[in-house]
């Protein structure tokens, strides 16, 4: 509806039309610095989370693998419901904001397990491997810590790459977007993985972790600062209502003959238009049956018996697009695996740089994010353009995503072939993973498998992301 906004309260108002100048590129400094924020602080928490179960919680590495790989299913799940929030009752704004906050009270409950004593068990005795085991109410601080901090992180990220996307009207506007909201994102990752970390693990834990804290408290502000720049959309209710809606229209009226005139489907807008032949058994559900269908306003489509051709259109688009979302899920399982094994396989090489100074085992994953962050800048800018030239018309999102599943594959080949050369090596050596020695393999030798996840993420993260907000958004 033209000139129809929401206010930061998230009421519904008028606005006249100097107004819808908010948004575009103005907004992107506050939008990069909330991103910013929330992507060092759960870089700094999460990728060394393992290594702090298992040295200050004395948790068995198996057991510190799960809980990070339910946090990170956690952060991929969990942003559906916070985008059925933000589109159906509180706007892409109140779930950020929101997010935001539990995120850094979760992160506070984790600081407070590394700072006082009486929120973890004691250090283990010199050279034994009869470490006091936590009690119940220290796990459930740390647990609950890491589940508020993993809410506030799935409500946050992808949201705020929504809203981004908002505040243009150009698709090509928003493929720039993305592909810098991805760069920004990985960069960001990256400087979480390595200096938060190398705090935490040469440092302090408890002054890591205070200042993954901070920043993302500063991230909150940002976004606060820039509310009035923003391009607030109105939530338009729950669109999984209108999706039963169409199933159960097309379930009762499925014997009601199919018309070739677009007279005969309700429509809540005009012009009228025919449905669209694909999935053509849902135009059941738009389908009149009296003449008197055309005048109830919308009254007899409450009776959950008639549908509007653009509930049905929303409906077919999403079957569309679902292939692709269930690429991508298949495609998420890939980060966490290759993130847990890297670690665990860090704790068990040689990963001296120099006398006195190792690697961190937790910023291994420093190498899927700055491969990323590179190769999205080199793809955007020579890759593409180079393809363009060539071809004489641009890559489609599709064939992104479709290279960088086959990078991902590529890259999870590599970690087995390497993870076999390891484990040769250990029973050559005959190192076991509680002796304490180390695999005489040098930490370098991960480094490939990760270079080729994170060239399969810079394919595959601005693809699908532009692919299916375009493809919503066209509908």
């Amino acid at each position: 509806m033209a000139g129809e906004e929401v206010s930061s309260d998230g009421e519904a108002q008028m606005l006249p039309d100097s107004t819808r100048k908010h948004g575009g590129w103005t907004t992107f400094p506050f939008i990069a610095g909330t991103l910013i924020g929330s992507s060092i602080a759960v870089s700094g928490w999460a990728n060394n989370l393992i290594v702090y179960m298992i040295e200050k919680f004395h948790v068995r590495s198996i057991d510190a693998t799960q809980t990070f790989n339910i946090v990170a299913a956690s952060t991929s799940l969990l942003p559906m419901v916070a985008a059925i929030l933000a589109d159906s009752f509180l706007g892409c704004y109140t779930v950020i904001w929101m997010s935001s906050l539990v995120s850094i009270l979760g992160i506070i409950l984790l600081a407070l397990t590394a700072m006082l004593d009486p929120l973890r068990p004691q250090p283990c005795p010199n050279e034994s491997t009869m470490c006091p085991t936590p009690s119940k109410v220290q796990f459930c601080i740390l647990y609950s810590g890491i589940a508020l901090a993993s809410i506030g992180v799935a409500g946050t990220r992808f949201t705020i790459a929504a809203i981004g996307a908002n505040q243009f009207d150009d698709s090509k506007d928003q493929r720039v977007f993305f592909n810098w909201f991805a760069i920004t994102l990985y960069t960001s990752m990256v400087l979480g993985a390595t200096v938060i970390v190398y705090i935490e693990e040469n440092v302090s834990w408890v002054f890591g972790y205070w200042l993954c804290v901070a920043v993302n408290a500063i991230g909150l502000a940002v976004f606060v600062w820039g509310r009035r720049y923003y391009r607030h959309l109105k939530p338009k209710g729950s669109p999984f209502t209108s999706f039963a809606h169409v199933v159960i229209a097309t379930i009762a009226k499925r014997k009601v003959p199919l018309s070739s005139r677009a007279e005969d489907y309700y429509h809540m807008e005009k012009p009228a238009s025919l449905p669209s032949k694909s999935f053509r058994f849902l135009n059941h559900a738009a389908a009149m049956e009296t003449e008197g269908d055309a005048k109830v306003n919308g009254s007899k489509a409450k009776s959950w018996r008639l549908c509007s051709v653009q509930q049905v259109e929303d409906f077919k688009n999403l079957l569309r697009i679902f292939p692709l979302l269930s690429s991508s899920i298949l495609m998420c399982t890939t980060l966490p695996i290759i993130s847990t094994l890297t670690i665990l396989q860090a704790l068990t090489i040689d990963r001296r740089l120099r006398p006195g100074m190792k690697f961190p085992a937790g910023s291994m994953i420093v190498f899927v994010l700055t491969s990323t962050a590179i190769n999205l800048t080199l793809i955007d800018r020579f890759l593409f353009p180079l393809w363009q030239k060539i071809t004489q018309r641009s890559p489609m999102p599709l064939h992104r995503i479709g290279l960088g599943h086959l990078f991902n594959m590529t890259g999870m080949a590599v970690a087995s072939l390497v993870e076999s050369r390891r484990l040769n090596l250990a029973q050559t050596h005959h190192v076991s993973d509680h002796s304490g020695s180390v695999v005489p393999m040098f930490v370098l030798w991960l480094v490939p498998q990760l270079v080729l996840v994170g060239l399969g993420e810079a394919f595959h993260y601005p693809g699908k992301s532009h692919c299916t907000i375009k493809n919503f958004q066209s509908h």
